[in-house]
């Protein structure tokens, strides 16, 4: 387990479906990522996800100035890669403003508000309705 940067930090909170990711990200010299208090590679295996979840950050170009830190709960790991780019992208805000129209270009500041639609009461999901027999 790694020692817990202290000091000054950037904390937002990113969500996508039923993912909520809060991310910290201390300026300094030590860079990397930890999430739920685990390395990056360890805790998304597919290098697709990584890339997912550091997006943001490689995009506005600052990757080697932070640590970043999240805590992400719900959702699969899907969504909590999306969770944690949409958390990094509004940090990176509040380290530095003039950022924004280029993250908001690549779309990571909206919310996706796509989630599972509920199911309705004499159907058998949400939409699909039982077999219908004439006879």
């Amino acid at each position: 387990m790694t020692t817990k940067p202290t000091g000054k930090y950037f904390e937002a909170v990113g969500r996508r479906k039923t993912a909520i990711a809060r991310v910290r990200m201390f300026p300094g010299t030590k860079t990397g990522y930890e999430v739920n208090e685990k390395s990056l590679e360890a805790y998304f295996p597919v290098k697709e996800m990584q890339l997912t979840a550091t997006e943001a950050i490689a995009n506005a170009k600052t990757a080697d100035k932070f640590h970043v830190t999240v805590k992400l709960v719900g959702g699969g790991i899907s969504a909590q890669s999306e969770a944690m780019r949409h958390g990094i992208a509004r940090a990176l805000l509040l380290y530095d403003i003039d950022l924004r129209g280029k993250i908001k270009k690549l779309g990571f500041l909206k919310r996706d508000p796509r989630a599972k639609e509920r199911r309705k009461f004499g159907l058998k999901k949400a939409r699909k309705s039982p077999q219908w027999s004439k006879r």
